[in-house]
């Protein structure tokens, strides 16, 4: 039986798009690469690929994440890559599963490009109106006085990366360009088997089975809509979703992505320790992976939690890199796709995950 604490827990992110923490400080300041003429030469490009150490996979890692894999009651994938090696252990590790808030990464690497390249900068103002709201978590909501609340992206993006507030990200999203400046960055650093759907409002109702009217950004309009669908249409839209999710990412070609970041070849030096330390100040998701992390390592990451028919839940996620004492990084994803046991059996997955890797570098 969970104690008062979990089931707290489960109420809090019960049919929610993301995990939060209130506490998250939005002030964080971020100094961008100085701008270059012409806009289109980077102001700081990011590392050339370097060679990578050759070396064989722990076998006792291997075991444990197929065993980890193969035990748990739903449908996940794993995978976990030495960043500077040229290995990988995988479970399910090729097939699409929906990505939920882990696809916010992508948003803000697209913005961080674009404040590389000089096309932005994170002073630049953004007003955010009763239109550009959401759904599930938006915290951002409540700023809004007299209709706006003009901020700028560095307070959006930290809002969506450590409290994955959804009006932040799309508030961004659309700076950057909309979803194919997003697909773009991902294709220009060679990222296969990551899609990035149509942004919060879309993908939600969608796979909710409902036809996406703003109205349903306020109070719990939403909610409501979703309540009054027959079972039957939420069953087959879910079904839908899952067999062909437009946020579908492969935990593998995550693992890949995460490396390169890490290793500077996603973006410039200064953005890449931009948003390893945003990461890294994250709160949403402290029993998920991070939950098995040992003391000493540090850990970067992203969690997704997608929408619950019950005894059904969706994208339950976790992404990011581990780094031990010595310095040595793994790139981490655990992506569940759908799953009908508890959360704390879904903690005991993820923590096992990272376990493993602490064990196995040990």
């Amino acid at each position: 039986m969970m104690g008062g604490w979990a089931r707290g827990l489960v109420v809090s992110i019960l049919l929610t798009g993301c995990v939060a923490d209130a506490s998250v400080n939005h002030r964080q300041v971020y100094a961008p690469a100085p701008r270059q003429a012409p806009a289109a030469v980077p102001a700081a490009a990011p590392v050339a690929p370097r060679p990578l150490r050759h070396a064989t996979a722990p076998a006792e890692l291997v075991s444990s994440i197929n065993a980890l894999g193969r035990s748990f009651n739903g449908v996940a994938g794993i995978s976990v890559r030495r960043v500077d090696a040229d290995w990988e252990v995988a479970y399910n590790g090729s097939r699409l599963m929906p990505q939920q808030s882990v696809s916010k990464l992508w948003v803000a690497m697209t913005l961080l490009d674009a404040v590389d390249r000089g096309k932005l900068t994170m002073q630049d103002a953004v007003t955010i109106g009763q239109n550009d709201l959401t759904l599930f978590h938006q915290p951002l909501a409540a700023m809004l006085k007299n209709g706006s609340y003009t901020t700028n992206l560095a307070d959006l993006y930290t809002r969506a990366m450590q409290q994955s507030d959804n009006t932040a990200n799309d508030a961004v999203l659309r700076r950057v360009g909309g979803p194919e400046a997003v697909r773009g960055f991902l294709a220009r650093r060679f990222i296969p088997n990551i899609r990035f759907g149509p942004g919060e409002r879309l993908l939600q109702s969608r796979a909710a089975g409902l036809v996406w009217d703003q109205k349903m950004s306020i109070g719990r309009n939403f909610y409501t809509a979703r309540a009054n669908l027959p079972r039957s249409v939420r069953e087959k839209a879910l079904d839908d979703y899952l067999a062909n999710p437009p946020d579908g990412a492969a935990a593998s070609a995550i693992t890949l992505a995460l490396a390169k970041l890490k290793r500077g070849e996603m973006l410039s030096p200064a953005s890449t320790r931009y948003l390893l330390s945003t990461m890294e100040g994250a709160k949403t998701g402290p029993q998920r992976i991070k939950g098995g992390v040992p003391a000493g390592w540090a850990y970067a990451h992203k969690t997704g939690t997608g929408q619950d028919l019950a005894p059904r839940s969706t994208g339950y996620n976790d992404v990011g890199i581990m780094t031990a004492p010595d310095g040595t990084s793994y790139a981490v994803a655990v992506m569940i796709a759908s799953t009908t046991v508890s959360i704390p059996e879904r903690w005991a997955l993820m923590q096992g995950v990272s376990r493993a890797v602490a064990a196995s570098h040990r």
